[in-house]
């Protein structure tokens, strides 16, 4: 089996998946390839003990980023760190020649991300890819399935979110994701946005208007040294969106980014209704699709289905045993993994640039809709042609 030969930029929480991920790889049937980590980098060096432990095959282990990408034996990057640093280490790497699976949002705003869509064009050979996990869970796979078959009759509203409780308490001390220099105006929409939109975008439903609701709802956080410190990002966001399809649909569709949301700890969601059918899904009943078949006369009854352990990507687990967080990480990097060696023809891929581009084009008029009070509208001319919209759709 081929081998890539992997360095991780970012030693914290989601490089530990990544190489956990990588050591349970036996766990998918009939990969084309594995990867191997042999290079890590990370500021805080009191993070590589846990690699050193458990990957003796680490070759190199260093605080700057620009020795890993010199190292030859390097074929591709996972790149997890601040969004104020997209920009310049996700430019680096593709020039370096190293294929790149990097966190959302792709640059810490618009014009970041420009920039690095500007440098993957100039190097069409290299592999550049998005992380975003959730629509591999079985029940988000099922709803783009029934998507793609196209079954709701006219589509009357689309609900989509992701919601955290990680911020509720009051006295958790700040950190980067509440200051703008290093997280974004986005606030909430860098960190959580590009889930939400992941699988509305893959199928089209791209927003033409938007109004936001932004909310700071904890302004003042402590700052481990006895000190009160401004909290300058958004906490909540609610996008009420409009969305016109290529076949000539129109709905609305509300996306929500909450890091204050009581009672969830980490729920992602989708919810389609539709005149003919409709859909739900939520990973706080992770094993529970809900759909709804509607006929003239017939009683409007949702149905709950138990799923199992259904996978874009085989695995060794039996079809009747549960899926959780890890499977979906599995998941989202066989996708990676086979993209560079395979191109994953039929398969649900991984998040593209141009996905992230369609993010920040919405993110950005969720901004500007918040700060003006008004519909912002979002199809420039160079997004409508992305889209397929013709001009005289465009704003």
């Amino acid at each position: 089996m081929k081998t890539i030969k992997f360095g991780i930029i970012g030693c914290g929480l989601m490089g530990r998946e990544f190489a956990s991920a990588a050591a349970r790889w036996c766990h998918l049937l009939q990969p084309s390839a594995r990867p191997e980590i042999v290079a890590i980098c990370d500021k805080n060096t009191d993070l590589f003990d846990w690699y050193r432990h458990n990957f003796p095959l680490i070759a190199m282990l260093t605080t700057d980023y620009k020795e890993l990408l010199a190292n030859d034996s390097v074929e591709a990057i996972y790149c997890a760190v601040p969004h104020s640093l997209h920009k310049e280490i996700y430019i680096d790497v593709i020039r370096a020649g190293k294929h790149l699976l990097g966190e959302k949002p792709f640059g810490i705003d618009k014009e970041a991300n420009k920039a690095i869509l500007n440098e993957i064009e100039k190097h069409p050979n290299i592999l550049v890819r998005s992380s975003s996990e959730f629509p591999f869970f079985p029940g988000a796979q099922r709803v783009f399935q029934v998507i793609k078959k196209n079954e709701f009759g006219k589509i009357i509203e689309v609900n989509a979110g992701f919601l955290h409780s990680s911020d509720i308490n009051p006295n958790k001390a700040i950190n980067w994701k509440r200051l703008i220099d290093i997280n974004g105006e986005y606030g909430c929409l860098g960190d959580l946005g590009l889930h939400v939109l992941h699988l509305p975008l893959r199928v089209g439903w791209m927003p033409v208007r938007v109004h936001a609701q932004l909310s700071n709802l904890i302004t003042k956080r402590p700052d481990g040294k006895s000190n009160m410190v401004d909290c300058e990002t958004w906490d909540n966001a609610i996008l009420n969106c409009d969305v016109e399809t290529e076949d000539g649909q129109a709905f609305p569709m509300t996306l929500k980014t909450f890091r204050i949301a009581p009672g969830e700890i980490d729920t992602w969601y989708i919810k389609i209704k539709g005149t003919r059918k409709s859909i739900s899904y939520s990973t706080k009943y992770p094993k529970t699709l809900m759909t709804m078949d509607y006929e003239p006369g017939a009683p409007q009854e949702w149905r709950r289905e138990d799923l199992g352990y259904e996978t874009v990507f085989p695995c060794i687990t039996g079809s009747i045993f549960e899926f959780g967080f890890t499977d979906a990480i599995l998941q989202m990097w066989a996708a990676f993994v086979e993209e560079l060696t395979t191109s994953c023809p039929g398969k649900f891929g991984c998040a593209t640039p141009e996905e992230t581009q369609l993010s920040h084009v919405v993110f950005t008029a969720a901004l500007e809709s918040h700060r003006d009070k008004k519909v912002v509208g979002t199809l420039p001319s160079s997004v409508g042609n992305m889209m397929g919209y013709p001009d005289e759709k465009q704003d």
